[in-house]
């Protein structure tokens, strides 16, 4: 399938997908990462859950990595030119969806992309090799490239692979890991 057809796909999978289901999903998921061996890291990157658009439920690994005591990174969004500015979450950071309903801080402490040692991505779909499928503007192929090389890079899916994505390109930034509620991935 194309990425559209793709995208088309697990558009309709999700809005299928009652508020139960994407809570013992999501519950799921954070249980999967656990076994992980992630959790000596110090700077993690996370997205906030985009409610409309029925994205993992993201609260539960946040929860974790309080109880962890870890430095968790939260984006902003600048859809002029697709870019990412990300910041430290504390007890004082405000959160305001934009207009396209994405959680962000309105302002922070500021963190370079070279500090993250850990990034969970959002996606639509992902391959048996690790090349993923998000919603199209190239937000985190930007905010990947910009990243150390060894900074671990797991997708969270609701779904499980497609045995291959066609029109992936060489420039395209691979997953470590996938993460749904029934598997753990590695690439």
């Amino acid at each position: 399938m194309t990425k559209k057809e793709l995208r088309r796909k697990y558009k309709t999978l999700r809005q299928d997908l009652s508020e139960s289901q994407i809570d013992d999903y999501s519950l799921a998921i954070a249980n999967q990462l656990l076994k992980l061996n992630i959790w000596d890291f110090t700077f993690y990157h996370i997205f906030l859950t985009i409610e409309e658009q029925k994205e993992v439920n993201t609260d539960y690994i946040l929860n974790i990595l309080s109880g962890k005591d870890k430095n968790i990174i939260i984006s902003k969004s600048n859809f002029e030119d697709y870019s990412m500015t990300h910041y430290l979450l504390t007890d004082n950071t405000k959160i305001k969806k934009n207009d396209y309903n994405i959680p962000e801080p309105i302002d922070g402490i500021e963190i370079k992309s070279s500090q993250l040692e850990v990034v969970f991505i959002p996606l639509l779909g992902f391959d048996t090799i690790g090349n993923r499928i998000g919603y199209g503007k190239g937000f985190y192929d930007r905010f990947l490239a910009s990243c150390k090389p060894k900074t671990l890079k797991i997708g969270l899916s609701f779904f499980e692979a497609e045995d291959e994505i066609f029109e992936a390109l060489i420039d395209d930034i691979k997953l470590d890991y996938c993460v749904t509620p029934n598997k753990l991935s590695q690439f």
